[in-house]
């Protein structure tokens, strides 16, 4: 039975949904670009101070992190869509049995993988051809992350679980803690500052696992006094059990969207490994050129969390008016975010090349030339990104998955690797717009099918959506 429960954020099942949206997906793009900036400054301690070798090391470090987190953002997506709906349907108890069976999941996961990691950080390292003169601090620098991987999983699983019930804000403002800590303890561990002995490499993992830990049990400690409506009491200790069909619909649910993640990772890296054949001022361009786009590409990114958490709730509320206008304000929102960053980065294009490149070579002519070709596509990725995240709420994630392996995989990599000898490294910039077009094009298509809408999350086929009163 459905019980009452007060929210810890607004509901997202009524009210006007353009404002709503719009200061629930805030948090998450500024969150974005604060891990984005925390990237960058560690990477500046790292390699100002102990040198090339030991940012190759941490660099190397964190693909294997990225990757992980890979893995698990399927995973985690689906939970986010699974408690969202729930509670839409206003089914509290459910939506516990949720959260506690996939806290289990996560803690099982988080501890096969990191005792995993440390056995094996030097054969996978080995493996990703680290140079010698970095592996052993590679080594150092990839056991101690897995150490600490059970926090890093459980601090992001908290966020997922309040994003689902409808909170972004309290996530972000742990988030800044987390930045916060991490970016003041790295010189602290990094040169040995006060009573703590210098660590080198190893003291930047270090100071990243501390970050996440302390965060992770500060934001458990603020929900509980709080009383969050999700949080499991001693009462209901029964609920931290492995509840097979819940995790069969994380696994089911969450692969494909791992795969997806999976797909785009594997296409960039191919990429990257055509355009390093012509040369450093081409895989300095294309570096510098990726730098700025992933700045273009974070209101997507957090636009298609936000309408996934957004649109789980209005299908458990068996709101299907409030999904369609939630997809088409997100699409909207993207076209005005996205495009404005677009806009003024084609305005700029020398300057903010030039905070990357030299201002002799042609590097910088090729990184215009990529800006010029590449940059107003992600506006293209970004409609396809909010609508991928209205249709994975109900649970259709296949064809999503499909529709990115074609784009990416069936016409953007064959194009760029057919073509270049013809037509140069303009065959590679404009594979991205080609591949972002069809991408679109097919996510629309599928959307206005209203297939989609016969998905669910546990398998069964769901009703087609009833006439609502608006």
């Amino acid at each position: 039975m459905a019980m009452a429960a007060a929210r810890t954020g607004p509901s997202l099942t009524e009210g006007p949904i353009a404002k709503t949206l719009f200061f629930f997906s805030l948090p998450m793009l500024l969150g974005n670009v604060l891990q984005t900036l925390n990237g960058t400054i560690n990477s500046i301690w790292v390699g100002k101070f102990l040198g090339e070798a030991a940012l190759t090391a941490a660099s190397n470090g964190n693909i294997i992190l990225f990757f992980l987190i890979s893995s698990i953002f399927g995973v985690t997506m689906a939970a986010t869509i699974l408690i969202g709906q729930s509670i839409g349907a206003k089914d509290i108890a459910k939506a516990k049995r949720i959260v506690g069976t996939s806290a289990v999941f996560f803690l099982l996961l988080a501890l096969l993988i990191g005792a995993a990691g440390i056995l094996l950080s030097p054969s996978i390292l080995t493996a990703l051809n680290t140079p010698a003169e970095s592996l052993e601090m590679a080594i150092i620098y990839t056991r101690i992350i897995f150490a600490g991987i059970p926090f890093m999983f459980g601090f992001n699983y908290i966020m997922t679980v309040l994003r689902g019930s409808g909170d972004s804000k309290t996530p972000f403002y742990f988030l800044i803690l987390c930045v916060v800590l991490d970016v003041a303890l790295n010189p602290v561990f990094i040169f040995g500052l006060g009573p703590v002995p210098e660590l080198g490499i190893g003291g930047s993992a270090l100071a990243t696992v501390i970050a996440n830990l302390i965060s992770f049990l500060c934001m458990m400690i603020y929900l509980y006094r709080m009383k969050y409506f999700l949080r499991i009491t001693k009462d209901e200790l029964h609920l931290l059990r492995m509840d097979l069909g819940i995790i069969w619909t994380l696994i089911r649910k969450g692969v494909p969207m791992g795969l997806q993640m999976i797909v785009v990772t594997t296409s960039a890296i191919m990429l990257m490994y055509l355009v390093n054949s012509f040369g450093v001022d081409a895989a300095a361009a294309y570096t510098a050129a990726n730098n700025l786009s992933s700045y273009v590409q974070m209101p997507a990114m957090a636009l298609g969390a936000a309408v996934s958490s957004f649109a789980a709730q209005n299908i458990g509320a068996r709101r299907w008016d409030r999904v369609h206008r939630t997809t088409w304000i997100g699409v909207l929102f993207n076209l005005l975010m996205t495009g404005g960053l677009v806009v003024v980065i084609h305005i700029f294009n020398r300057e903010a090349l030039l905070l990357f490149l030299p201002s002799s070579g042609q590097a910088l002519e090729i990184g215009m030339r990529i800006n010029e070709i590449t940059l107003w596509s992600f506006v293209l990725f970004g409609v396809m990104n909010v609508i991928t995240g209205v249709v994975r709420s109900t649970g259709a994630v296949i064809v999503p998955l499909l529709i990115t392996t074609l784009a990416l995989w069936g016409i953007r990599i064959p194009l760029a690797y057919l073509l270049v000898d013809d037509f140069g490294l303009n065959a590679v910039w404009w594979s991205f717009p080609i591949g972002f077009a069809v991408a679109m094009t097919a996510g629309i298509l599928y959307y206005v099918s209203g297939k989609w809408q016969n998905a669910s999350m546990d398998g069964a086929r769901e009703k087609q959506p009833e006439p609502v009163e608006k």
